[in-house]
């Protein structure tokens, strides 16, 4: 018999090459302050680009007294149980209630995690009968989500983004005799930072009887003439059957909700596992996510600003000669051709060292190989003195490593 442990003293896994070489640098960096526009990394100030705060609510005063309040009448083990035991509160219910008008919704349910959401949400609802279809690029908790729902059971991956691709799997699906079928996307996609076709997406699916559940965590409170996200900028809230939102982001806390009709909200509180056997999301989250709900709609100019920002980043490196691939969204994902992965590490290293911006890196299998792809989260925190100092930055990497930009185009992706 081998030994379990085996595999944890080698390079394979996730990520096994930074982990044997105990990096804190490209994975788990460490970074000394609190998150913002501006932190430390490694005794160096830097121009952050990695942090979700579209909006730019970390460290908000009116949220953080809001927090303090919670803190000081509930500290940090209020409610204990969970929302079916001991763990409801008129707090609890009247965020629901608040998510769910925001949402466009009869109904919400409140999560301790998104990952949790997501995961209960799709297991919940997935029977030994039922489907799942699923956008190849989904998130890794949709994934997770998919295969515990199926139990053991294959599910059925489209092509991105790819409506010809889905309606084939929706017509194959629709020949069973028994069961449902569950369309699973997300609404902007996190890597890319493009949009689902939620229009021909809702279209198909209904068509075939199907069911849509859009995970909308880079849209929630960002995407849409109000920010409610991604079904609103295309006009098709109503048309979502389960709308998902994560509150790590653009909400700047932790947590999710589901919504969606208060039946099927009610059958997921009562069946999702993540909720059912999980401790109440804490009151000082509940308060400080009023808070921040508050914030959100009596402030739209933060949006605004947030638009501004990416527009000014986008166009600039546009005009640089980067490719950013087809983002229609904040998300600014920058590939860059590079050839060996040395180099796209290189790169990475004299951003945040010389030029003190600091941007994530992904590579292959992500991207393609031989392309890196810089992604960088635009916010309303920002200002324009640091996306000159970004785009100058990218510039000299430009030319500095002889980039050829005309080599290769992101559509491949």
């Amino acid at each position: 018999m081998t030994d379990l442990f085996a595999k944890c003293h080698g390079d394979g896994g996730y990520f096994g090459r930074f982990r044997t070489a105990g990096d804190r640098y490209f994975s788990q960096p460490i970074l000394d302050s609190a998150p913002g526009p501006h932190m430390v990394f490694q005794g160096r100030p830097v121009i952050m680009w990695s942090v979700n705060s579209y909006l730019g609510l970390t460290g908000n005063e009116r949220i953080r007294e809001r927090a303090r309040g919670a803190l000081e009448r509930y500290g940090t083990w209020s409610p204990m149980g969970s929302r079916m035991l001991t763990g409801n509160t008129p707090a609890h219910v009247e965020l629901e209630e608040r998510l769910a008008a925001y949402c466009g919704k009869e109904a919400a349910v409140l999560f301790n995690y998104g990952y949790l959401g997501v995961v209960g949400t799709i297991s919940a609802l997935i029977g030994p009968q039922d489907e799942v279809i699923i956008d190849k690029l989904s998130h890794a908790s949709m994934i997770d989500g998919a295969v515990l729902a199926m139990a053991g059971r294959r599910f059925r991956p489209f092509r991105h983004n790819d409506l010809d691709s889905l309606e084939r799997q929706l017509a194959a699906s629709a020949k069973r005799e028994r069961g449902g079928t569950l369309v699973v996307v997300e609404g902007v996609y996190g890597m890319r930072g493009d949009l689902a076709d939620l229009p021909g997406i809702c279209g198909l699916a209904k068509r075939y009887g199907a069911r849509v559940y859009v995970d909308d965590a880079h849209g929630f409170g960002v995407m849409g003439a109000t920010g409610r996200g991604t079904g609103e900028h295309f006009g098709v809230q109503e048309e979502i059957d389960l709308y998902f939102g994560t509150f790590a982001k653009a909400f700047a806390a932790i947590g999710g909700v589901t919504a969606g009709e208060r039946t099927v909200c009610d059958y997921v509180r009562y069946n999702a596992r993540t909720n059912v056997f999980a401790k109440s999301l804490p009151m000082i989250y509940v308060e400080a996510l009023a808070a921040t709900l508050d914030e959100i709609e009596a402030h739209p100019e933060r949006r605004e600003r947030m638009w501004h920002i990416a527009r000014l980043l986008q166009d600039g490196l546009r005009e640089l000669g980067f490719d950013l691939g087809d983002t229609a969204s904040p998300i600014t994902p920058v590939y860059v051709p590079i050839g060996q992965e040395e180099t796209g590490m290189a790169i990475m290293r004299t951003l945040r060292d010389r030029y003190g911006v600091f941007c994530s890196g992904v590579t292959y299998p992500v991207t393609p190989r031989g392309v890196h792809l810089y992604r960088m989260i635009p916010t309303a925190a920002h200002t324009e003195e640091d996306v000159a100092v970004t785009l100058a930055a990218f510039k000299a990497i430009r030319d500095g490593f002889g980039l050829d930009l005309t080599t290769w185009e992101a559509k491949a992706v």
